[in-house]
């Protein structure tokens, strides 16, 4: 029987191509792993992502509850409170005396307004 000799040079080749081979898998295999661990990095973003905007939502909703509170006491105490009286202002007593039936020259000089806004509150406030 005859020996097989390599030389140098198809030793080289040969492992080259070995080495070609093994990076190509080892390429390959990455790939796919890291597609695998991108894909659960990227889960886990979108909960902290979720995560993070339903705390603010949460947050938001509980400054708009407080919100509510305080408008709902102002709307009982606004209710509770009394009506403020028409005729402390010139144009409530020339209401209140429209409404008695006085002329628009009699509400004008009591009231201390002009004739046409005196006429205007006449025309609107006086009972037919």
């Amino acid at each position: 029987m005859e020996s097989i000799v390599f030389t140098w040079r198809e030793l080289l080749l040969v492992v080259i191509a070995v080495l070609a081979v093994y990076v190509a898998e080892l390429l390959l295999l990455l790939r796919a792993g890291n597609a695998r661990g991108l894909r659960l990095w990227q889960r886990g973003a979108d909960a902290h992502s979720e995560h993070y905007a339903l705390t603010g939502l949460r947050r938001e909703l509980a400054e708009l509850h407080g919100q509510m509170a305080e408008l709902r006491a102002e709307l009982e105490r606004l209710r509770a409170a009394e009506p403020a009286a028409p005729n402390r202002t010139p144009y409530g007593q020339a209401i209140d005396l429209a409404r008695r039936g006085q002329a628009a020259v009699h509400v004008a000089e009591n009231c201390g307004i002009s004739r046409g806004e005196a006429e205007l509150i006449v025309s609107l406030y006086q009972r037919r």
